[in-house]
């Protein structure tokens, strides 16, 4: 997991933020940071993958991958470049230089979380003034395909909610998969049921920070991707801010659409006391793509602290 570099701020850095806001007039709440935030949930399964393609291309073999989120919980993956290796029948051994293997591309905290029982076999990579679908595979220069290969990729992953202030721990496993057993016919995105996970429905009122709800109100298709409206809906005795980033989607082609962007990083408008504040996102995403998502993380309980939600909008 590359660039976490997230830290704990001191609790006495947040009292003088608040000391500011008062000496400003503000009256936007910002609660203390919580030290005690609940632990992930773990199925202690870890990611699951399947192979849905061997070849080879100029001289290396190319395994094409899809990968499946195991844990139980709400988790991003990656590896390292040279975290995976090929052993042939014989038993012989080569390292593998190449391996696009995770959730998507990592901006210095986390990356794109995928949801429990999901699967997916690409992301939103490049940069984001030249965005590319990165697909997930592994290559391995000069070794030939034969029968009774086996990879193994070594991944670390985290799980639960993000918090901007406290470092995700982060778990390393290995996937060990045959290349005598390709799956040609993945369904994407939703491998499995996971008891964990609720899917909410578009029209859904999710909680917020600070007695807040948000809810999804409009959903565009454009020649480009998506065009979503999104409004807060502010129940408290106080301005507020609710920051759900610029969410991802992911359909039945099974790649996850959005640059990675750290959702704390985006400005949404204040929603003042006991009323509503109106904004919108958008994501690139094909326009004659089907079955999406929106996997949404919504800044809940504390500043920087986001729980993530599945929201249904396969039918527009």
């Amino acid at each position: 997991m590359k660039g976490d570099h997230r830290m704990r701020v001191p609790k006495t850095l947040a009292a003088l933020a608040l000391v500011a806001l008062a000496v400003t007039g503000c009256d936007y709440i910002v609660p203390p940071i919580d030290n005690s935030t609940p632990g992930p949930v773990l199925s202690g399964q870890g990611w699951g993958a399947i192979v849905t393609g061997v070849s080879v291309v100029s001289g290396a073999l190319h395994v094409d991958l899809s990968l499946r989120n195991d844990t139980g919980d709400w988790s991003a993956m990656n590896v390292a470049a040279s975290s995976a290796k090929v052993t042939d029948g014989s038993g012989k051994t080569s390292d593998c230089a190449t391996a696009f293997v995770g959730t998507s591309v990592f901006a210095g905290d986390s990356g794109w979380f995928l949801p429990p029982g999901f699967i997916m076999k690409g992301y939103t990579g490049g940069t984001v003034q030249a965005p590319v679908t990165q697909l997930n595979y592994v290559e391995c220069a000069g070794v030939a395909k034969s029968a009774g290969e086996k990879l193994e990729v070594k991944y670390s992953y985290i799980t639960g909610p993000f918090n901007y202030y406290i470092p995700s721990t982060k778990t390393a496993a290995t996937l060990t998969l045959s290349l005598d057993k390709v799956v040609a016919d993945t369904k994407y995105p939703i491998a499995a049921e996971a008891a964990t996970l609720k899917i909410v429905k578009s029209d859904a009122q999710i909680p917020a920070i600070n007695k807040c709800t948000v809810q999804l109100t409009g959903v565009k298709r454009t020649d480009t991707g998506f065009e979503f409206t999104w409004v807060s809906n502010n129940s408290s005795a106080s301005p507020a801010y609710v920051h759900i980033g610029q969410p991802p989607v992911i359909g039945a082609d099974g790649i996850l659409y959005g640059f990675y962007r750290s959702p704390h990083l985006t400005d949404p408008p204040i929603t003042p006391a006991g009323q509503t504040a109106t904004w919108t996102t958008t994501v690139a995403a094909p326009k004659d793509g089907k079955g999406f998502y929106i996997l949404a993380p919504v800044e809940t309980k504390q500043n920087k602290y986001f729980v993530d939600f599945v929201v249904d909008i396969t039918d527009k």
